[in-house]
């Protein structure tokens, strides 16, 4: 177990924290890929300190009582003035963690290190992620202890799936709005601050769409509304079912008409956001744009989700998208967006 190494330098720390990060995630791994320093670092850590937070939320292996009991403690460990270290979730965790591990049980297994070099960033990086991290860490607590009895998540309405995609998610948006707030205008803050649950709703909700199969069958999870699937006279037992897949689709297409509907919000957060801090439009438009185009991908074949086991686009379509920054200046993300909401960008 990697745990509390005093041997090891805060450069090997948060040398490992990248690798991690770029093992874990496909989409944050682009995003601090076209961050610079300090934001790089800072994003890294706060995404690893969620994603700890998330393997445990997605064990099916747990009890619901033990992933509650963890996930409570490991909140606990990360407030300084709480008297829980993160030895104790260390301890906690250990005996649950499977003997032949992947890298997101790899990044658990390494919390200890994570919250280590945590620990090293300033007091504004610090402050501005403890925050939104233990509310989401203290979110995905309260639905693991909400559902318990169902052995998983079994979202009941379009609300509460958009309360739970807060906890999932909203952490991107309030977390990077905190980071760049103290160097950036009023104006700026305020539409960050007005947009930022857009932004964050907008991705969280089209992962519920393409993968709504996937999350049943992995995870035990159902994220698509019970009241949605009740008009379609479905239960969520039958989520996943290719014989329902007629009587899926249009629920599928209702999620992504939800998710579709905080676009505009959304762009307006990426466009009142400072480049300040190491921080960059491209860091965040890219995952933005990539929503756009999976949104496209659901629209034209959502009974892929059932059929496939989730809807994606292409490798040529992320590279194509990819490619748009790094010149002198910026692209127009309105421009993009429509572009891309009509066919993948690499076509045109």
């Amino acid at each position: 177990m990697s745990q509390n190494h005093t041997d090891r330098s805060s450069s090997e720390d948060i040398e490992w924290c990248y690798d991690a990060v770029h093992r874990v995630s496909r989409t944050f791994s682009l995003t601090i890929s076209e961050l610079n320093e300090p934001m790089a670092r800072d994003i890294c850590l706060g995404y690893l300190l969620c994603r700890v937070a998330d393997t445990i939320e997605d064990a099916g292996h747990l009890p619901p009582a033990v992933q509650t009991e963890l996930l409570q403690t490991y909140s606990r460990s990360l407030e300084p003035s709480s008297g829980t270290t993160v030895s104790s979730f260390h301890d906690a965790v250990e005996e649950w963690i499977p003997t032949t591990t992947n890298a997101d049980w790899e990044v658990v297994e390494n919390a200890g290190r994570i919250v280590d070099v945590f620990h090293t960033l300033d007091d504004h990086s610090t402050q501005s992620i403890r925050g939104p991290v233990r509310e989401l860490v203290d979110g995905m607590a309260m639905f693991v202890d909400r559902y318990a009895d169902a052995g998983g998540l079994r979202i009941k309405t379009l609300d509460e799936l958009e309360e739970y995609c807060w906890y999932a998610a909203g952490t991107v948006g309030t977390l990077v709005t905190g980071l760049v707030s103290h160097e950036a205008t009023d104006e700026q803050i305020a539409q960050m601050e007005e947009n930022a649950r857009s932004f964050a709703l907008l991705l969280q909700l089209v992962n519920v769409a393409k993968d709504a199969a996937t999350d049943m069958e992995e995870e035990n999870n159902v994220y698509l509304p019970l009241e949605l699937l009740h008009e379609q006279g479905l239960d969520h037992s039958d989520v996943s079912d290719t014989d329902n897949v007629d009587s899926l689709v249009p629920v599928i297409e209702q999620v992504t008409e939800r998710a579709e509907g905080y676009l505009d919000d959304a762009q307006a957060w990426l466009e009142a956001m400072p480049e300040t801090r190491g921080n960059t439009l491209s860091a965040w438009a890219i995952p933005f744009l990539l929503a756009v185009g999976t949104i496209r991908e659901l629209r034209e074949r959502p009974a892929d989700v059932i059929e496939q086991g989730n809807v994606k686009i292409s490798r040529e379509e992320v590279h194509s998208v990819t490619q748009q920054f790094g010149g002198d200046g910026d692209p127009s993300i309105g421009e993009l967006r429509a572009k891309i909401r009509q066919q993948p960008l690499h076509q045109y």
